[in-house]
Protein backbone atom coordinates (compact mmCIF):
# COMPACT_ATOMS: atom_id res chain seq x y z
CA UNK A 1 0.00 0.00 0.00
CA UNK A 2 1.11 3.51 -0.72
CA UNK A 3 1.01 6.59 1.41
CA UNK A 4 -2.08 8.74 1.78
CA UNK A 5 -1.76 11.68 -0.59
CA UNK A 6 -1.58 15.09 1.07
CA UNK A 7 -4.35 16.34 -1.24
CA UNK A 8 -6.79 13.99 0.48
CA UNK A 9 -5.92 15.47 3.86
CA UNK A 10 -6.05 19.05 2.58
CA UNK A 11 -9.32 18.62 0.69
CA UNK A 12 -11.05 16.90 3.61
CA UNK A 13 -9.81 19.50 6.10
CA UNK A 14 -10.99 22.43 4.00
CA UNK A 15 -14.40 20.82 3.51
CA UNK A 16 -14.71 20.23 7.27
CA UNK A 17 -13.83 23.87 7.96
CA UNK A 18 -16.56 25.03 5.58
CA UNK A 19 -19.17 22.76 7.18
CA UNK A 20 -18.27 23.16 10.85
CA UNK A 21 -16.61 26.03 12.65
CA UNK A 22 -16.00 24.17 15.92
CA UNK A 23 -12.31 23.48 15.27
CA UNK A 24 -9.55 25.50 16.88
CA UNK A 25 -5.76 25.72 16.91
CA UNK A 26 -5.13 22.73 19.18
CA UNK A 27 -4.49 19.26 17.87
CA UNK A 28 -6.05 17.44 20.84
CA UNK A 29 -9.33 19.36 20.63
CA UNK A 30 -9.63 18.73 16.89
CA UNK A 31 -8.82 15.06 17.36
CA UNK A 32 -11.62 14.68 19.91
CA UNK A 33 -14.09 16.45 17.61
CA UNK A 34 -13.26 14.12 14.73
CA UNK A 35 -13.58 11.09 17.02
CA UNK A 36 -14.38 7.86 15.23
CA UNK A 37 -15.76 9.51 12.09
CA UNK A 38 -12.53 8.95 10.18
CA UNK A 39 -11.65 5.61 8.54
CA UNK A 40 -8.38 5.25 10.46
CA UNK A 41 -6.48 6.75 13.36
CA UNK A 42 -3.60 7.82 11.12
CA UNK A 43 -5.84 9.80 8.77
CA UNK A 44 -7.72 11.33 11.73
CA UNK A 45 -4.45 12.55 13.25
CA UNK A 46 -3.20 14.01 9.97
CA UNK A 47 -6.47 15.87 9.42
CA UNK A 48 -6.59 17.11 13.02
CA UNK A 49 -3.04 18.42 12.74
CA UNK A 50 -3.70 20.14 9.44
CA UNK A 51 -6.89 21.72 10.83
CA UNK A 52 -4.91 23.08 13.77
CA UNK A 53 -2.33 24.54 11.44
CA UNK A 54 -4.98 26.17 9.24
CA UNK A 55 -6.69 27.74 12.25
CA UNK A 56 -3.39 29.11 13.61
CA UNK A 57 -2.58 30.69 10.23
CA UNK A 58 -6.10 32.12 10.06
CA UNK A 59 -5.70 33.70 13.51
CA UNK A 60 -2.34 35.25 12.57
CA UNK A 61 -3.88 36.80 9.44
CA UNK A 62 -6.67 38.32 11.53
CA UNK A 63 -4.12 39.94 13.84
CA UNK A 64 -2.34 41.68 10.98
Amino acid sequence: MGRIKPTLVKRTSKNLLKLENKFDGTFDHNKKLLGNSMPSKKIRNKIAGYLARLKLVEEKEKDK
